[in-house]
């Protein structure tokens, strides 16, 4: 072909350069659909700040009407701004094609630089690129997708126009998968607005991809399933129980939906452990010290057959644990206990 399909590529930090691939205990295919990078979540209900660096009123005016799609099924609110150091800062170089950062990876930019370029525009491509800024990652590179690549086709396109990357970079943004435990979602989504067109010739079964424009119904599900932005509230400060270390409390998911929310007292810095018990599939998320918003880590399944166990070394501070049921319809109940 005389010329490979304009790509997206990931921005990332220096820290996920290189991460090990392992098989997680629970880890169970087929279960979610499209993907996310574990960790790269903004807190559910965030609202985040958006401004633009340069660019015409036709190019803002696109981002102000096709952006802020994704907030009518994840529990996000997009709030465009003048503010030059928002949260989100976004360019539209043509010179420097078109990406973003991942999630809260943007959190970690200096102000003064871009966090999410659009060196070409239109509703796909606006939709691709926010759909990083909220945290999901490239469709292809879903461990559960049917890509097989022919490997020199590939790097032959799209090392001419108008890409012109080198092989290093096709690898990190196309040819390689993410591993099983990095990621929300296994079930590969021919239809996913994170996935690219491809030739048939790029794959070694003709395997091809269409442009998709839109958000499919799996993208859809995905932003508003549990793991992701599901619209539940949390409860209000004086309904958070509070934990002792060595103690297990008791808990119930009563309705579906439903957020229980814990707090606990970190005197000394070490190692703890928390974790749930009991038969109810349950997702939890650590926050601190000090803050209900700074997420710490998560867990699905990493205990005991469908129990959440986060694992961490903690200093001084006030920490609190959010858990919810997996499934957004799911009830039951459960012991949650801190360890150190």
């Amino acid at each position: 072909m005389a010329n490979a399909p304009k790509m997206c590529f990931d921005r990332i930090l220096p820290r996920d350069l290189a991460r090990p691939a392992r098989l997680v205990r629970g880890y169970r295919p087929g279960r979610d659909r499209a993907i996310s990078l574990i960790g790269k979540q903004w807190v559910n209900g965030s609202t985040i700040s958006i401004s633009f660096l340069d660019g015409t009123q036709e190019q803002k005016e696109m981002v102000r009407s096709h952006a802020p799609e994704w907030t009518e099924y994840a529990n996000l609110h997009f709030q465009f701004t003048e503010n030059p150091v928002a949260q989100i800062r976004v360019t539209f170089d043509a010179s420097d094609g078109a990406w973003s950062y991942v999630g809260t990876d943007n959190l970690d930019i200096p102000l003064h630089a871009a966090t999410l370029n659009l060196g070409w525009q239109d509703e796909g491509v606006i939709l691709h690129e926010f759909g990083h800024m909220i945290g999901l990652s490239h469709e292809h590179q879903n461990p559960g997708g049917g890509m097989q690549w022919n490997e020199a086709r590939v790097i032959a396109d799209l090392q001419g126009p108008p890409n012109y990357w080198t092989e290093a970079q096709i690898r990190h943004n196309v040819l390689d998968k993410y591993s099983a435990d990095q990621l929300h979602g296994t079930e590969f989504d021919p239809e996913s607005i994170m996935l690219y067109a491809f030739p048939a010739d790029w794959t070694t079964n003709g395997f091809g991809t269409e442009e998709n424009e839109e958000l499919s119904e799996m993208d859809k599900e995905f932003v508003r399933a549990a793991t992701m932005y599901p619209r539940t509230a949390g409860p209000a400060d004086d309904d958070i129980v509070e934990l002792r270390v060595s103690a297990a409390t008791s808990a119930s998911i009563g309705q579906a939906g439903e957020v229980d929310e814990f707090k606990f007292e970190v005197t000394s810095r070490g190692a703890h452990v928390i974790q749930t018990t009991g038969t109810t599939d349950v997702f939890m998320t650590l926050f601190g010290p000090n803050s209900k918003t700074v997420k710490l880590a998560e867990n699905d399944d990493s205990g005991a057959g469908r129990n959440a166990l986060i694992r961490a070394d903690l200093t001084p501070g006030t920490y609190y644990v959010q858990v919810r049921h997996y499934s957004p319809i799911g009830m039951g109940d459960y012991s949650i206990a801190i360890q150190r």
